[in-house]
């Protein structure tokens, strides 16, 4: 009785050769994804409070500015400027590389557009002279720069354009960015700011970040997917029931 032919081996290279292609496709896939249409960023710092905390973690649109070199992984200089390009509009989170390196990723709000001035005044912001409307809308329990908590002063802002959001003062309209220059914003480039006020290093601060070239913008933060208490370990699984902020978790970010 004759034996059959012994085809194991090339049944197993074939395996193998279908699951480093299905591997190089999903990576290939994540790639366009995360280049064209979403990138997933976390919040490593309080300047957004009370709109992002310390711990979110969110989606940011690639495709709302269009896309620059800032777009691609580690920018590289293929092109200048934006192919498929759209504005910020005033009111919008968004990321965008630190203009002084070109590397470090912000995430701030855009209050100026190009051509516009922009000053603060006793902790009242000015947009082309005119001053900002906003209302009180109670306090916020925030860390002071001691790391203590603290109550903050929480208000309603609402932007000309109608966009409103909260913001909260921690040094009550005495803090050392509550009264500015008068900022002239640049064609081509945007102001932006941390929604807590007193805790935000942003365009006021010119030699640190200053006025945001609109090829350095990333994209717009859309949405958060996932918050863990400041402090908290991700990998910590069994900690999740006491540490998520179940309540932020698929909320849309205004």
């Amino acid at each position: 009785m004759s034996e059959k032919p012994k085809n194991k081996p090339a049944k197993d290279e074939n395996s193998v050769y279908e699951s480093v292609k299905v591997i190089i496709q999903a990576l290939l896939i994540a790639v366009v994804i995360r280049t064209l249409l979403f990138q997933p960023f976390n919040i490593p710092s309080g300047s957004l409070i009370p709109t992002l905390l310390v711990g979110d973690y969110l989606f940011v649109s690639k495709y709302s500015y269009g896309y620059s070199r800032h777009s691609l992984p580690f920018s590289p200089p293929l092109f200048e400027g934006r192919i498929f390009s759209s504005e910020p509009e005033r009111g919008d989170i968004a990321v965008f590389k630190l203009p002084t390196d070109n590397s470090t990723d912000y995430i701030k709000r855009v209050i100026g557009l190009p051509g516009d001035t922009v000053q603060m005044i006793d902790g009242r912001l000015h947009i082309n002279g005119e001053m900002v409307a906003r209302e009180p809308a109670g306090t916020y329990r925030a860390r002071d720069a001691f790391g203590r908590t603290t109550e903050a002063t929480r208000y309603r802002e609402t932007l000309p354009n109608g966009v409103s959001y909260f913001i909260i003062e921690r040094e009550n309209d005495r803090g050392f960015w509550d009264n500015t220059e008068l900022y002239e914003v640049p064609e081509g480039h945007f102001f932006m700011m941390g929604d807590n006020r007193d805790n935000s290093t942003d365009s006021r601060e010119l030699r640190a970040v200053g006025y945001v070239p609109l090829e350095n913008f990333v994209g717009r933060a859309e949405i958060i997917f996932f918050s863990l208490e400041e402090g908290a370990s991700g990998w910590r699984v069994w900690e999740w029931p006491l540490t998520v902020r179940w309540d932020r978790l698929f909320t849309g970010i205004e």
